[in-house]
């Protein structure tokens, strides 16, 4: 188990990571969102031990990790991080760089286990190939082959498939999260991609300003977000009153979190707003609209009319 307990970082004079705390089972894949600058991998940079805590510690199976003043060389042998810089050796071949770090003891069996990466990340035809002439979602793809390549317990990503195509990044989630799962490996995954959360995630913590303000399930997060930051995450969401919606029989009201998918046009409804913007997606169309001087989103299987009125109720 992976224990984090009441951990704070400051960098310069600036808190980062402020008393956050959680923990993590054997084997679980874990997602951290969040926007841009709320400390998502600078924890993983703490989990690995590149950063000295200012309190708080961390444990595995009870064995503290340790930063830079106690660890000469940071990181422990059986974590693995991929950082974002992917730190390939450039004037290498693919192949030698997937494995760097295997021993040469048994020559057969360290080309049967870089095959057997390559193949994961698809990347087989450029062994011979040096790193240097690679795209970045190559370079990308292979960085997280070598980081496999000696098998860890834990392994940190932080934003894997930022460089990668739409349709080459669908095929490697599924083979890298079926591989981790299958080798029972514990993944920490720092993304903006809600797909990484909600797909393949076990788990998925929100932080905002250096604070984990949520973790649970990654559906149970979707379906029951804590607050709008949290629905943003994973796409647009309005907020909004019950009463505006439908009419009540008492005077209690409620505030809704609502994704564009649990509206709908009516010919009925109480809730009238004015088309702004459609915008195809293939199966159907976002709507943007304007209600009571603020933008609200939902979805209808056509294109409407620019200024159209429509009237909306819970899908």
């Amino acid at each position: 188990m992976l224990e984090i307990k009441d951990i704070s970082f400051t960098y310069i004079d600036k808190p980062v990571i402020e008393n956050v705390s959680f923990t993590i089972t054997k084997g679980q894949n874990i997602a951290v969102i969040g926007e841009s600058g709320c400390g998502k991998s600078t924890l993983l940079k703490l989990l690995y031990g590149l950063y000295d805590l200012d309190k708080g510690e961390i444990l595995y199976n009870k064995k503290p990790i340790l930063g830079p003043k106690r660890n000469l060389i940071p990181g422990e042998d059986y974590i693995k991080y991929l950082a974002q810089d992917f730190d390939l050796m450039p004037y290498i071949t693919v192949e030698e760089n997937v494995g760097k770090f295997l021993s040469n003891v048994d020559r057969d069996k360290k080309q049967a286990r870089v095959q057997e990466l390559l193949e994961m990340v698809e990347m087989t035809e450029f062994a011979k190939v040096k790193a240097k002439y690679l795209s970045g979602g190559q370079q990308q793809r292979v960085a997280l082959a070598r980081v496999l390549a000696v098998e860890p317990e834990i392994i940190l990503l932080d934003e894997p498939f930022s460089q990668i195509d739409t349709f080459r990044k669908n095929s490697l989630r599924r083979n890298l999260f079926r591989y981790l799962k299958d080798k029972g490996v514990t993944c920490i995954i720092a993304t903006h991609d809600s797909t990484d959360a909600l797909s393949f995630s076990d788990e998925t913590i929100v932080m905002k300003n250096g604070n984990v303000i949520a973790k649970d399930s990654s559906k149970g997060l979707y379906e029951n977000p804590p607050n709008k930051y949290a629905a943003s995450l994973f796409g647009e969401v309005n907020e909004l009153k019950l009463s505006q919606l439908i009419v009540l029989e008492t005077e209690e009201d409620a505030a809704l979190l609502l994704y564009p998918h649990q509206l709908k046009v009516v010919d009925n409804g109480i809730m009238k707003a004015i088309v702004k913007q459609s915008y195809f997606k293939g199966s159907h169309y976002l709507i943007k609209a304007a209600f009571e001087r603020r933008a609200i989103f939902f979805e209808h299987d056509s294109e409407l009319e620019l200024n159209q009125e429509v009237t909306l109720m819970l899908a």
